[in-house]
């Protein structure tokens, strides 16, 4: 029988989402980008970029000027406006006025404007930074569960090993069926270990997709990678170097000085009194009939309000982000050096695992594993073998995911660009 001519329909949607599902591993690279493109916190403070355009484009405007339009002595009441009463006339008038800005206000106004534009830029650079940062650990959290379940399954196999190894051996009578019990428990214990550790990797995948930004959890999300090791680390001046020169909270700091200083100067600026230029047309009617002009002129007279209290808030503002400023620059310092020394010692740490234990635990789990078999050890001093080199590898997983997070902390307080 012929098969119908849309029989392949369904074989290409399921090609379709096979790919769509290996589509959903994700480097860490291309974790970070989602994160800075989707998350809604970042989002918000992208937003004030926006906000501060919009305050530029005010600050460049200039005030509107003002149109009057009026009528006087209208005869409303019908008293009839002559010679013989005196009534009148009736006026019709036009006024205009407009405002000239004295003191640079205009100039210094944008330039506060962009000072802030330039801050809140700075800001939005931090925030990514910090999203960065998170999602790093939340990416390194995910290496390390599955590195803790590779471990799990690794026991569940060495433990049914041990479980038929025994079962052979019982039904030889070589063992009590007590001693078997014993290694059937060891594999139940395994089986459960496995399972927390699989729940362990969901957690930390959902942990991710949430920092990342997303507001749907997929089932077939994952991560490809490996934890980040650096052969070599970098120099603590170095570091003191690259952050002086990059830390965006720094640099943003360093700019709302200045903007503070910008706006003092327009405060300064306001104090000086605008002039106001005026111009009158009136046209009377009735028994006097005329056109005429007027031009005024008006100049406030800074008796009372020089804009005292501004200037002397945008002063007392200056000298705060001066003080913010050099606390910053202190906490920075401190940052670096500590980070510096758990750089170290993790490094450290990790080289001496490698380099002390990680073999030799396997090697007394192996030799025990091979006396076991030939009934030169006991079960007891085979799972405390077992144990040892669970430990030790645990240790070292968790060296490992904390030379990379160091790793990404020391990148992150140096303020090198996010990748």
């Amino acid at each position: 029988m012929p098969l119908p001519h849309r029989w392949w329909r369904p074989a290409l949607g399921a090609l379709i989402l096979a790919g769509a599902l290996c589509a959903e591993t994700l480097t860490l690279n291309q974790a970070v980008s989602e994160a800075i493109e989707k998350n809604a916190g970042l989002l918000a403070e992208r937003a004030n970029i926006a906000i501060a355009d919009a305050r530029i484009l005010t600050a460049r405007l200039r005030p509107n000027p003002v149109l009057t339009a009026g009528s006087n002595h209208l005869d409303f009441l019908g008293t009839g406006f002559n010679d013989v009463n005196g009534g009148g006339p009736t006026e019709i008038s036009l006024h205009s006025e407009f405002t000239v800005e004295r003191g640079g206000k205009r100039q210094a106004r944008v330039a506060v404007a962009e000072a802030r534009r330039s801050v809140v830029e700075l800001q939005f650079l931090n925030a990514a930074r910090a999203l960065a940062l998170e999602v790093q650990n939340a990416f390194v959290d995910v290496l390390l569960a599955k590195s803790v379940l590779a471990l799990a399954r690794e026991n569940l196999e060495f433990a049914n090993t041990t479980v038929n190894v025994n079962a052979v051996r019982l039904k030889a009578g070589e063992i009590a069926e007590l001693e078997l019990a014993r290694s059937r428990l060891a594999a139940l214990q395994s089986e459960n270990s496995v399972r927390r550790a699989e729940l362990q990797v969901r957690t930390s995948l959902t942990r991710l997709e949430t920092v990342m930004g997303r507001t749907r959890r997929s089932p077939a999300f994952d991560v490809a990678g490996e934890l980040r090791r650096d052969a070599t680390i970098t120099d603590r001046d170095e570091i003191q170097r690259l952050a002086a020169d990059l830390r965006p909270d720094l640099r943003g700091l360093r700019r709302d000085t200045e903007r503070a200083g910008a706006e003092w100067k327009s405060q300064i600026a306001q104090a000086k009194p605008d002039f106001t230029f005026g111009a009158e047309y009136i046209r009377q009617q009735v028994n006097a009939k005329a056109n005429s002009l007027t031009f005024e002129i008006g100049i406030p007279i800074p008796v009372f309000n020089r804009n005292q209290g501004e200037i002397a808030r945008a002063a007392a503002e200056q000298r705060q982000a001066e003080l913010r400023l050099r606390a910053l620059e202190a906490s920075i310092a401190g940052e670096i050096e500590s980070a510096w020394r758990q750089l170290v010692a993790a490094r450290d740490l990790l080289h001496s695992i490698e380099n002390r234990m990680l073999q030799q635990a396997r090697e007394v789990r192996d030799i025990t594993e091979f006396s076991y078999r030939r009934r030169e050890a006991t079960l007891l001093e085979l799972l405390d073998a077992q144990r040892t080199f669970n430990e030790t590898m645990q240790a070292y997983n968790e060296a490992r995911a904390e030379y990379a997070r160091i790793l990404y902390v020391v990148d992150s307080i140096s303020g090198k660009p996010i990748q």
